[in-house]
């Protein structure tokens, strides 16, 4: 694989961008404002972005048939990510750094997503990625003390 294919860059600039940009958002929220309020306008607002976007790349004629594609992990990734977003609200309310919070999250998650690939998706872990998994670990500890 390689890593300066473009076809493989954007997508991960724009994870960081947005990323970037979310976490400087959820540690900015106000701490007297309502997080399920402040999530309900923030769905909203991108509710009608996608809507406008998939409505544009389909086409309108498209849009009921496209539709028609979406099964069940629409609405468990919508509840995946309500989870997320108050998860990180409260992340951030109880204190957290937004120099560590984000980092000590995706650690753990990509700790968490190897053994997922493996059980759901047999996908192979390697030596490599299970001395990863112990120096991740260690990285853990060496943030949190």
């Amino acid at each position: 694989m390689s890593y300066l294919n473009w076809n493989l860059i954007w997508p991960i600039l724009i994870v960081i961008l947005s990323n970037t940009f979310y976490n400087i958002c959820m540690k900015s929220m106000p701490s007297d404002v309502n997080p399920f309020g402040a999530l309900m306008v923030t769905y909203l607002v991108a509710a009608i972005i996608s809507a406008i976007i998939f409505v544009y790349a389909v086409g309108p004629s498209n849009v009921v048939f496209e539709l028609s594609k979406i099964n069940w992990t629409s609405i468990i990734l919508a509840i995946a990510v309500v989870g997320l977003e108050v998860g990180y609200v409260f992340v951030y309310r109880a204190g957290w750094a937004v120099s560590t919070a984000s980092v000590v999250a995706n650690i753990g998650l990509a700790c968490v997503l190897i053994g997922v690939g493996y059980l759901l998706y047999r996908e192979n872990v390697s030596l490599n990625q299970i001395i990863g998994i112990i120096v991740c670990m260690a990285g853990l500890i060496l943030i949190n003390i």
